[in-house]
């Protein structure tokens, strides 16, 4: 109960988030039901609006498994996280249906759960309002997408890339090095979409974010505190 009191408002947030994502969804084709399955089965608001991409696109589902891979990768880490604050005794089976909706938000308040232990049934409780919020969020917003005009369809559309922004604009401006990796990916893609018109949307994204990623790293490793 606790973690379904606390993952309701993510829920109704995730509601209104995954609405705009049926938007781009019902743009590349995809029916009510579809976006139902895929936001249930994958909720992310990047992995998905990238895999609607190479979808559009057309794209082998090789690329698509590729991008959606790319894009959720911090995912890893945060279930790398999460795994630390189980109890050694906590059964196989539990790890893995809390790592299936290891989400930003429910990683923020399972890491700030007080106690020594997490207990897997608060984050099974936060699950019960995300995953209806963001599944059937997607799949009103296609249907949406197929009774409003055209011009408010693409009115709506550009609230997705409200929702991007308003996840990259505060880290940017706390860290300069995030800032800068941000503003060089707006160029690169800006540029190989022009000279490059042969790489596909897909492949651009998952070539620049292993590249600028990795060079970032690399010039500006994170500092390890080993006491």
């Amino acid at each position: 109960m606790d973690g379904f009191r606390d993952g309701t408002p993510i829920g109704l947030g995730y509601f209104v988030v995954a609405f705009t994502l049926g938007i781009a969804a019902k743009n590349v084709g995809l029916n009510p039901l579809q976006g139902f399955v895929i936001s249930l089965l994958n909720n992310a608001s990047a992995g998905e609006y990238a895999a609607f991409m190479v979808i559009g696109s057309d794209a082998p589902y090789f690329e698509i498994a590729l991008m959606t891979l790319v894009a959720n990768a911090r995912y890893v880490l945060m279930s790398t996280v999460l795994s630390q604050k189980f109890s050694p005794d906590t059964p196989f089976y539990h790890r893995i249906f809390v790592g299936f909706d290891v989400t930003d938000e429910i990683f923020g308040i399972s890491i700030a759960r007080g106690g020594k232990w997490l207990n897997p049934f608060y984050n099974y409780g936060a699950m019960l309002t995300a995953l209806p919020g963001w599944s059937v969020g997607t799949a009103f917003g296609i249907i949406a997408g197929n009774i409003l005009p055209t011009s408010a369809v693409s009115a709506l559309s550009v609230a997705l890339y409200g929702m991007f922004l308003a996840v990259i604009i505060p880290p940017a401006r706390k860290d300069k090095i995030v800032g800068g990796a941000v503003a060089i990916s707006f160029v690169l893609s800006f540029l190989v979409a022009e000279f490059l018109p042969f790489i596909s949307a897909g492949n651009r994204t998952i070539l620049l974010t292993i590249i600028i990623a990795g060079a970032a790293a690399v010039l500006y490793p994170h500092e390890e505190d080993d006491s």
